[in-house]
């Protein structure tokens, strides 16, 4: 924006339909409007002098004073605004928050449609917005005809962004994100991070004008409660884990690799993405006691249509961290004795990964992980999810520091990495973990 406009007289063109024309510049850029005739042009230049006399900015790429960029921008609609943010974001986003990003904004943009219209085929229009409408790599080809169709009636009912202050509307929106495709209830987890997708599109849009002020800031709506304590009838005691483990242990083929799998998410409460990108440099096992792993990033399961280069998983850095940030973890003598029977007994390279063969992918490790997490529920309901078995670490590690046998520095590691696992609340007791011992360099 510039308060440096000058006008200049209107200049008639005999040759041209449109013959006369209004000429100003703002901080030196020329612009221009040309009319039929000299009285709309003389009206259209004195709309623009009233402007500058009553001390409003022009804008330097358009040369429109404020107010009319204003209303201009209160005519864009929620569709057109939400796939420029999609658009900016992209570039610097990974795959997997691309893909939540786009499901979230195929959530509410149905409902931020004219009041009294739905599409004929809300699937449709739903896969259509998730798969090309909100998905940047798609945009390089055109989307079905179906899609289209669905995405063409989407831009003609789609509500503009001045219709979003309205206190109803934005309701009707945010119950849309409480709702499947089917009208049955999300998890209120799912519904809490789509909502704060949401509201970083309108924070974005406040920051490029769209807005005074977010509208969603004093909107009296309330999302579902999200329980973030783990139910501590579904935490197995370290007794029912040894026995898991020893089961998953003689499964045929893989058994040997799933028990290290399960044993260090058990025994280092690491996430299930960090054991699969654990690489042998990182590991320091001694020949007995506790040991220590250097954490340095995870493998997150994206899908070919989200990543830059097409492949399905992406190697992230440390969850909340810089991207060259480490994160010690204490192993205990068991999750050791686990990673070193694992590359103990192969050749692989420092920085291979522990727990894939030659052969193999990190793709095909994780379809191998999750395969084995089936047959682990299948042994036990305690282990529903594989999250389960990370929830027991952290409170053996907090009792552990209130009876003295865990020193207070290994707890604060262990707590800055466990996530929702630091909020268990099982009644479990560490007296069947071994004592620490001193720690070699394998």
């Amino acid at each position: 924006m510039s308060y440096k406009v000058r006008f200049w007289e209107i200049r008639e063109r005999p040759d041209r339909r449109k013959g006369f024309e209004v000429r100003w510049t703002v901080r030196g850029q020329e612009k221009s409007e040309s009319f039929l005739t000299k009285g709309l042009a003389e009206s259209r230049r004195s709309k623009l002098m009233t402007a500058a006399r009553d001390g409003e900015p022009f804008d330097i790429r358009t040369g429109l004073p404020a107010s009319e960029i204003w209303a201009l921008k209160q005519r864009t609609t929620w569709y057109v605004l939400s796939r420029e943010y999609i658009a900016q974001r992209w570039d610097r986003t990974p795959g997997n928050t691309r893909r939540t990003l786009a499901d979230a904004l195929a959530t509410i943009a149905p409902a931020f449609v004219e009041p009294g219209v739905a599409y004929s085929a809300p699937r449709v229009l739903r896969r259509a917005l998730y798969s090309w409408a909100y998905n940047k790599n798609a945009w390089k080809s055109d989307p079905p005809e179906e899609w289209q169709a669905a995405l063409a009636w989407l831009e003609r009912h789609s509500l503009p962004v001045s219709a979003l202050e309205d206190p109803d509307t934005l309701r009707r929106g945010l119950d849309a994100l409480c709702r499947k495709v089917d009208g049955t209830a999300a998890a209120a987890k799912t519904v809490k991070w789509k909502k704060a997708a949401v509201n970083e599109v309108f924070g974005v849009a406040v920051e490029r004008g769209y807005f005074l002020q977010s509208p969603l800031s004093g909107l009296r709506w309330r999302a579902p409660e999200v329980a973030d304590e783990v139910d501590p009838d579904c935490v197995p005691n370290p007794t029912q884990v040894a026995r898991l483990l020893a089961a998953v242990k003689v499964l045929p083929g893989r058994g040997p690799h799933l028990h290290a799998f399960f044993g260090c998410m058990y025994y280092a409460a690491m996430r299930p993405a960090e054991v699969i990108h654990l690489q042998k440099s990182q590991c320091r096992l001694p020949e007995s006691g506790w040991g220590l792993l250097h954490l340095k990033g995870g493998v997150v399961t994206a899908g070919k249509e989200w990543t830059n280069d097409g492949a399905v998983h992406e190697i992230h850095s440390l969850k909340r961290r810089a991207v060259k940030a480490t994160r010690p973890v204490p192993s205990l003598p068991c999750s050791s004795a686990c990673c070193a029977n694992i590359y103990g007994a192969s050749a692989l390279r420092p920085t291979a990964v522990c727990f894939a063969t030659q052969r193999e992918t990190i793709s095909t490790l994780r379809r191998t992980a999750l395969r084995g997490g089936e047959h682990v529920r299948q042994l036990s309901p305690l282990m529903s999810t594989r999250w389960n078995s990370r929830s027991v670490p952290m409170t053996c590690a907090m009792q552990g520091s209130r009876s003295g046998w865990l020193p207070e520095s290994t707890l604060r590691s262990a707590r800055a990495g466990s996530g929702r696992a630091s909020r268990s609340c099982s009644a479990i007791t560490p007296s069947s973990w071994p004592k620490p011992g001193i720690m070699r360099t394998a």
